[in-house]
């Protein structure tokens, strides 16, 4: 009995000294809780998707005045000119965040804006040879760049101050829509594409689709601002008023063909880039002459 006895103690003794060295291990381990899943592919844009983004109106200038960003529809739909009232909106055209204005292309300038034969010519034709370099006017976005049947080849620029510009009868297409330019960057190759007589650049200024007559802020004679701010108002498009047109102007077909002038007495080269509203230099490189040329009576040049 007493055996049994003692055996049963052992053996009770022996399980709690087990226990014990099992709970001793156990509270010994060091706390590894798992860690928490990690996403080990990064995002990365792809040329698609940037594509579609640089499309989108929230990327685009002028994002707070334009509804849309429309790469296909040469132009944008016409604020109502009546919704000004006798408000007024001032638009800065140089300033701190902007380098300036180039002249789209020095030349003269063969058909103004205004009344034209049966339609309103809502821009400046300047004129140019096939191939020669058109500039953009000033920083911006391309909107357009494609072939029209009217226009022909065209580029749209819209810029941050709400202004659009427009570059047409291009010969060939250096930009692409959705591609940033800067002022005096080459966006095309001038031509005679469209409707068109003539190698020309037809150049507009337009404000929420309704157009501008360029020379409220270019001097096309000193290929210049004339202000650093456009102020728009019911007058900036008193010439839908009718019967009371912006400019009378002559017939831009005859502007266009008088190309050839002959010397007369008393005649100069500033006096008649003056004249014809070009450029001394301009004169000398389309007749390979110099500054300091002698004209002579009779003499024919290209203007």
């Amino acid at each position: 009995m007493k055996k049994t006895f003692s055996l049963i103690l052992l053996f009770s003794l022996l399980r709690l000294v087990s226990a014990n060295a099992v709970n001793s291990t156990i509270t010994s381990l060091p706390f590894n809780p798992s860690p928490e899943p990690t996403d080990t592919v990064p995002y990365i844009i792809n040329a698609e998707e940037l594509a579609a983004y640089n499309d989108t109106i929230a990327s685009s200038p002028a994002s707070d005045l334009y509804a849309d960003w429309d790469t296909e529809t040469i132009h944008y739909a016409k604020f109502n000119i009546d919704s000004i009232r006798n408000g007024t909106k001032k638009i800065t055209l140089c300033g701190n965040n902007s380098c300036g204005y180039v002249h789209p292309f020095l030349g003269k300038v063969t058909c103004p804006f205004g009344p034209h034969r049966r339609y309103y010519h809502f821009g400046v034709d300047i004129d140019l040879e096939t191939g020669d370099a058109v500039a953009a006017a000033f920083d911006g976005k391309v909107r357009i760049a494609k072939k029209s049947s009217s226009y022909g080849n065209v580029v749209v620029i819209r810029h941050s101050n709400g202004l659009e510009t427009y570059y047409a009868h291009l010969s060939k297409l250096k930009v692409v829509a959705g591609q940033d330019v800067f002022a005096g960057d080459i966006i095309g190759l001038g031509g005679n594409t469209g409707y068109s007589r003539g190698s020309h650049l037809h150049f507009e200024v337009r404000y929420l689709g309704q157009p501008i007559n360029p020379f409220d802020i270019i001097s096309f004679t000193e290929d210049k601002l004339i202000t650093d701010t456009l102020v728009i108002n019911k007058q900036t498009f008193k010439y839908y008023a009718k019967g009371k047109p912006v400019t009378n102007t002559e017939n831009c077909g005859k502007l266009l063909a008088g190309k050839i002038y002959v010397i007369k007495q008393g005649d100069s080269l500033s006096a008649i880039a003056h004249r014809y509203g070009t450029t001394i230099d301009l004169l000398c490189k389309k007749n390979g002459i110099r500054t300091t040329t002698v004209l002579r009576l009779g003499q024919k040049i290209k203007i």
